[in-house]
């Protein structure tokens, strides 16, 4: 009888949005940062539309008491995955309340601690499901108002969805209220715990933006933030709905898994993007931040009824956001994009056999080839139509779940198109229609000379000699002048030289960081020409202009390191890093080489987030500095939550174990590590 039970709770939980549908969830939560733990008591109310005997809720390894329906016991069971209810539920209107604890093994991140003052905590619902750290739903057709209060450290600052109401303060703790209003699935509810700074100004239309920063970071504010507001009112008014939350909240966090994730009313970014003058030449946060604003309207307001259309979100953030960069940056900027985009798919199109309506597309197809389907669309029924089809298809399917069929809907009335022949072009199909791409990218002047200096390879260097110089000497969009730049790899120094010359003299920060990254090797008469990329505005510039100027020329680093001591870079150290990894390998340049290669190692610990460990640990194995300490890092890296850098942690074992010496030297080590540790040690050790 068991078994029959459980096979007619699958039946009816797979189908649960056509028998209930859930409201408001009303939440109190208490974290605990030193057990990484969770307690809340959450009611939601809830609306049964059919008789059905189970109700189900998302949650992974919870526990659960005092389970409520209208104030009465109600029988459950809890299988570890969902809190089933059950109970002869007739149409209705109900209330369920009820108290839950659990120690998220993901979803939920702590990261850091207090006892160094630098701990956060937050979430990543999306792909990871926030049903492991709130008893919700995984299903995204299930959209409810989420209100949660959060009762943490007074010391701290919170952000979660919708408005905060109040933060009501009482000895050394404090309870944050946040308030939605509108509903949303629940792999976009969010929690960001940590010590920030705020900043506060208002859109065109008056939505309140809120920006935060570790107080470290708050001379970064303007820089790391530029363009927001812009870039809020080019999409309201690209868009041409009104942004449908009460207020926007973007916060970094250290260690998060992606570059940047929309949660209502709330957008989390990776901290690498917390930039300062220089730092935003190289690594600019404003096409993530357009990206994820996008989201806001393509995937919650209206969210993408399964996978297989998952390309109405990302395809179409894609695309917007490039639209509210092409008002920031202009044309040439907008279409060599889309022509970076299309020779990704070109090449990708040769051995990608799934298409964008698939759910197992890879992310270029459903984000550059979904673009590049609206862009094609755009084009082809023109400006007007299609800011019609978005404004109708955005309101008529507010705070709903869709499918690419609905979208369609709302082209043909508008517009007198073959949707039907352009699905089957666009999304049905591997192939990148390469023409098409062509004709539209054409129409601009700058696409039409990159066009024809790729051209340029199928002839002899007399023969495009002059044109191509011409093209240097000219005002074109550099990347232009990069396809030259690239066309020089296998021809003559004496030929290379003026137009490298002509690079730098250019004062182009992108195409002088061009020569840094084309020329690993030159000859010792374009050596001051080249040092002059050690001062430019470009952490990236700086870091392979130090590097290749100490390999090339060893006799000259002394000066170099001199010249470079002072350096810092980006938030992952970058200059730092590599300053001490060249100064610490120089023979008798540093008199305090202890506290040097003390100071590099300190980087690798957990002390810092991944991306300066990683950077770090890559230098102290290409330099030869490695040592127990290494090596435990290295270990430790292996147990991370991001999977980039447990991955760089395994390969880098892997490449070590084939040493003698340093496979003898992991052995060692292995009674000592906490038992994640020996796990992943044991399980590589016996990979080779």
């Amino acid at each position: 009888m068991k078994y029959i039970f459980l096979l007619m709770c699958s039946f009816a939980w797979s189908q649960q949005t056509n028998f209930v549908d859930f409201t408001t969830a009303n939440a109190m939560l208490t974290i605990n940062a030193e057990n990484k733990s969770v307690a809340g008591t959450v009611t939601y109310t809830f609306d049964v539309l059919k008789d059905t005997d189970t109700i189900a809720i998302d949650a992974q390894n919870m526990t659960f008491d005092e389970v409520l329906i209208n104030k009465k016991s109600v029988p459950f069971q809890n299988n570890k995955k969902a809190l089933l209810l059950v109970s002869n539920f007739k149409k209705g209107n109900y209330t369920l309340s009820f108290n839950y604890q659990c120690s998220p093994k993901q979803a939920l991140y702590f990261v850091g601690s207090t006892a160094l003052d630098n701990l956060q905590i937050w979430t990543q619902g999306q792909g990871k499901y926030t049903s492991h750290w709130f008893p919700s739903f995984d299903d995204v057709k299930e959209k409810v108002v989420f209100n949660l209060a959060i009762q943490f450290d007074k010391e701290y600052s919170i952000i979660s969805n919708g408005i905060l109401k109040e933060k009501i303060v009482k000895d050394n703790k404090a309870t944050w209220n946040y308030k939605m209003t509108k509903p949303m699935s629940s792999y976009l509810l969010m929690l960001a715990i940590g010590k920030f700074d705020k900043r506060i100004e208002f859109s065109k239309s008056k939505v309140p933006l809120h920006t935060y920063l570790e107080p470290n970071d708050s001379a970064r504010f303007d820089w790391t933030y530029r363009y927001n507001k812009q870039l809020f009112d080019a999409l309201e008014k690209l868009i041409g709905v009104p942004y449908p939350w009460e207020v926007y909240q973007q916060v970094p966090v250290r260690d998060f898994l992606y570059a940047g994730m929309e949660n209502t009313t709330a957008t989390i970014f990776n901290s690498r993007y917390v930039v300062d003058e220089v730092g935003f030449n190289d690594r600019s946060y404003t096409n993530v931040n357009a990206h994820e604003l996008a989201h806001q309207w393509f995937g919650n307001l209206i969210t993408a009824k399964s996978s297989t259309h998952h390309w109405l979100q990302e395809g179409f953030a894609t695309y917007f956001a490039l639209l509210a960069e092409r008002e920031l940056y202009g044309d040439d900027y907008f279409y060599f994009k889309l022509y970076e985009s299309a020779q990704q798919l070109k090449y990708a199109s040769r051995t990608d056999a799934i298409p964008v309506l698939n759910a197992k597309a890879s992310s270029l197809t459903f984000y550059q080839k979904g673009a590049w389907a609206l862009f094609v669309l755009h084009h082809d029924i023109g400006d007007e139509a299609f800011k019609k089809v978005i404004r109708n298809y955005l309101t008529k399917h507010a705070y709903q779940t869709v499918n690419t069929d609905d979208f369609f809907a709302e082209v043909r009335k508008v517009a007198s198109y073959d949707v039907k022949n352009f699905s089957k072009i666009w999304l049905e199909s591997t192939a990148f229609d390469t023409p098409k791409s062509n004709e539209l990218l054409s129409k601009n002047k700058m696409i039409q000379s990159l066009l024809a200096v790729e051209q340029f390879k199928k002839v002899g260097w007399d023969q495009k000699f002059d044109s191509i110089l011409k093209i240097m000497d000219s005002q074109v969009y550099f990347s232009v002048k990069e396809a030259v730049l690239k066309q020089l790899k296998n021809e003559r120094w004496e030929c290379q030289a003026v137009f490298f010359t002509k690079a730098l003299q250019s004062n182009d920060l992108q195409l002088r960081q061009v020569v840094a990254q084309l020329l690993p090797q030159f000859p010792a008469s374009f050596r001051e020409q080249y040092e002059t990329l050690l001062q430019d505005a470009s952490y990236q510039t700086q870091e392979i202009a130090l590097y290749t100027l100490c390999n090339l020329f060893p006799e000259n680093r002394s000066k170099y390191l001199d010249q470079s001591r002072n350096w810092v870079g980006f938030n992952d150290y970058n200059l730092r890093v590599l300053w001490l990894s060249l100064a610490i390998t120089t023979p008798n340049y540093l008199n305090d080489l202890d506290s040097k290669v003390k100071e590099l190692k300190s980087y690798a610990s957990a002390k810092y987030e991944a991306n300066i460990r990683q950077n770090a640990l890559e230098k102290l194995i290409a330099f030869e500095l490695i040592d127990e300490v290494v090596l435990r890092e290295l270990v430790q890296a292996t147990t991370h939550h991001m999977w980039q850098f447990s991955k760089f942690g395994r390969d880098s074992i892997r490449l070590l174990l084939k040493n003698p010496q340093w496979r003898n030297a992991f052995i060692a080590l292995e009674p000592n590590l906490e038992a994640t540790e020996k796990a992943q040690l044991n399980r590589l050790l016996k990979e080779l």
